[in-house]
């Protein structure tokens, strides 16, 4: 036997199986090299040892260790010359340091240097969840937890890509080829096997990187604009009468549905600050004064907040710990003053206002109290998204921000529901990290941290279409965490009920087509019926050639029309607020839809798609009502009528440098591109949200 422990090079895939005796690694590995129709590495010590116990019943020693591992890379070394793309090694030099370290405790440094040298694209650590097999060389089953301990402990210690196999020998191999499969694409894509693992082990599904790296070479295709929706375009106009006939309607039928209220408020309050950190990061008070660091910086913002300062439902507060902490406080300049106040506001170590969620900053001032988001979401929640005196509102928070959100609820939540007489129920749910997306350069190539791990960022609102998949209710009203008022509720809980009247009757006029058509009660009259319905009040353009079709084709196409989850959208007039709105758009099919679109998502070079932008009369919508039940009664799956394509890809920076970074469809942009879908015209009342910290001098979160 050549004494020789240098393991060859070659571009073929090598996968290692690691773990304790008897844990399926030969029978996995003869699996996976039928499967792909290469060639597999059997354990060399198993021959060795078996001839040495059927000679003279002599069991494995010390000095058997380095003839196993010179047998062991010979054979390897032999295999790989005859494998097809991938080798499949049942057992390898790192196995045999481990056991030489376990059972003799000592590992020979060759061996040892050897072990760790030797490369393989990923190690699968077989579990010990199998039965223990006797056989004449192996040890006891006892201790298996503890030795399989010892070698996941090992190949963390040495930085080795690996991913733990459980389940018997059908789930290990269907796991094993999907994880081998995807591993080669994501080489070829040019990603390490430690950025496979950290992928992994993230949740990120293997077929978004990929599809994340295609868009990030590729770009993603921009919105084709047919018209902006309009009153009486896509938009529907009622009168004040209306409202109230609808609202009405919804009272008398909400009480034989499950009705929630859902509130997006993941994340923390980075940019409603974001002005204000900067000026704290970029301002020496030594230097200069705050009003030349407004010219300099042309921040009309800082002006404004330092202006309206005594007006924020904070401010007293804040006023009140800087005398303490500064007892001469009212005697410093007003430089010094603002700089305190603006400093302590954001300071860590006091109100760290920029890094907590909205949802439990002050943002309303009563006579009695200041009230956060929650509280107001809690008091609208009781005055429309009830039923039979019990209302339920959903949060979606970040993980770390759970324990703020429970405490601030508890402190109002019995007041009122004593107040209201209605009792609140409280649910909660997280981004799913499955969503997240990898980052790249200006020049698409993956971006790693200065310790070498990729960077993962959130998937954006887009993501929590799968929390609203998860809920189980008829009705389900959404409202952003910031677009609160402290006043006109009565107002507000109009418009709001008739949004949910509105839906209820698009709803029960839906399904009553449906259930016809599956009872095959549908005529020829019937049909042009839904036809005008289709068109008139559900907005849906159908294509040219669907008057050729048959009568039966029609029927078909009807029921895959009808058969969607329902949205009706309050819109308001844009009266200057950055971001989309309502258009009717073409899809690379050539059928056109009412969608909600974001700027970004124009080709703003293309004269003709930037005139249709800025006809636009109406704003993004303010409250959304779904229905996501079919008509039998059953969930829909939400996550099958997201148009794919209409992601975004959005700059940001990681340490000091620009990043790209892909968002999935927005909530109500691509992620309810193929709902059904209904735009009502709201008033402006309704629309009061809060992306920076001034919005809270708008009068209409001032006290009346």
């Amino acid at each position: 036997m050549e004494k020789n422990l240098r393991q060859q090079k070659s571009t073929i895939i090598k996968i290692a199986l690691f773990g304790p005796e008897s844990t399926g690694k030969t029978t996995l590995a003869k699996q996976l090299a039928e499967y792909y129709e290469t060639e597999w590495v059997p354990e060399f010590a198993r021959n060795y040892l078996q001839e040495k116990w059927e000679e003279n019943q002599h069991i494995c020693t010390a000095d058997d260790m380095m003839p196993i591992a010179y047998g062991q890379t010979a054979l390897e070394n032999e295999k790989l010359a005859q494998a097809n793309k991938y080798l499949f090694c049942d057992t390898n030099l790192m196995v045999t340091k481990v056991f030489s370290e376990v059972y003799y405790g000592f590992c020979d440094p060759l061996l040892n240097e050897a072990a760790l040298e030797h490369n393989y694209d990923l190690f699968f650590l077989t579990d010990i969840d199998v039965p223990w097999e006797k056989d004449d060389i192996r040890d006891t089953p006892e201790g298996r937890e503890t030795v399989f301990s010892v070698f996941k402990q090992t190949l963390i210690d040495t930085k080795k890509p690996f991913i733990t196999l459980s389940g018997n020998k059908e789930s290990r191999l269907a796991k094993a080829t999907m994880i081998v499969d995807a591993l080669a694409v994501l080489k070829e894509k040019g990603l390490s096997s430690e950025d496979f693992v950290e992928i992994y082990n993230h949740g990120i599904p293997f077929e978004n990187i990929v599809k994340q790296l295609k868009v990030f070479k590729k770009g993603i295709a921009k919105s084709n604009l047919i018209s902006a929706a309009t009153i009486n375009n896509g938009i529907l106009s009622l009168s004040e009468s209306d409202f109230v006939e609808k609202a009405v309607f919804f009272d008398k039928q909400k009480e034989n549905l499950k009705i929630k209220k859902f509130v997006p408020a993941s994340g923390a309050a980075t940019r409603m600050f974001k002005f204000l950190t900067a000026f704290i990061n970029d301002f020496d008070i030594k230097k200069e004064t705050i009003n030349a660091y407004i010219n300099r910086k042309k921040d009309k913002e800082l002006a404004i907040f330092i202006i309206g300062m005594d007006k924020f439902p904070f401010f007293e507060t804040v006023y009140k710990k800087l005398k303490e902490l500064y007892p001469d406080f009212d005697n410093l300049e007003r430089d010094y003053k603002n700089y305190y106040f603006i400093k302590l506001l954001l300071s860590t170590e006091y109100y760290n206002s920029a890094n907590k969620p909205k949802a439990v900053l002050p943002f309303h001032l009563y006579k009695t109290h200041i009230a956060n988001p929650i509280e107001e979401h809690l008091n609208e929640c009781v005055h429309y998204a009830t039923a039979k005196n019990v209302s339920n509102l959903h949060f979606t928070v970040s993980e770390i921000h759970q324990d703020l959100f429970e405490t601030a609820i508890d402190e109002v939540k019995e007041k009122i529901e004593e107040e209201s007489g209605t009792k609140i129920n409280i649910g909660y749910s997280y981004q799913n990290k499955s969503t997240d997306s990898i980052n790249v350069d200006t020049k698409s190539k993956i971006v790693r941290s200065t310790n070498g791990n990729l960077v993962f960022r959130p998937g954006g609102h887009g993501a929590l279409i799968e929390n609203l998949n998860n809920l189980d209710s008829d009705i389900i009203f959404i409202k952003n965490i910031d677009n609160v008022i402290q006043n006109h509720i009565d107002k507000i809980t109009l418009y709001k009920k008739a949004l949910g009247g509105i839906l209820i009757a698009i709803q029960q006029k839906v399904f009553a087509y449906l259930n016809a058509i599956e009872k095959g009660e549908i005529n020829e009259n019937i049909l042009i019926d839904i036809v005008e319905f289709l068109t008139q009040r559900l907005n849906v353009k159908l294509t040219k050639d669907f008057n050729k079709f048959t009568f039966e084709n029609k029927i078909v196409k009807i029921k895959e029309l009808l058969d969607r989850p329902i949205r009706v959208c309050g819109m308001v007039k844009n009266e200057g607020e950055p971001g989309g709105g309502p258009f009717w758009v073409m899809n690379e099919k050539g059928e056109i839809s009412l969608q909600i679109v974001e700027t970004s998502q124009v080709d703003l070079t293309n004269k003709k798609q930037l005139e249709i932008l800025e006809e636009a009369t109406h704003f993004n919508p303010v409250d959304l009502v779904c229905g996501i039940k079919n008509y039998k009664g059953e969930k829909f799956d939400l996550k099958q009528f997201v148009d794919q394509k209409s992601g975004f890809i959005v700059e940001k920076s990681v340490e000091g440098k620009p990043v790209k970074s892909y968002e999935l469809p927005g909530l109500w942009n691509g992620s309810m591109s193929n709902w059904l879908t209904v735009f009502v015209a709201v008033p402006l009342i309704t629309f009061n949200p809060v992306k920076t910290v001034n919005d809270l001098l708008k009068p209409a979160h001032q006290p009346q």
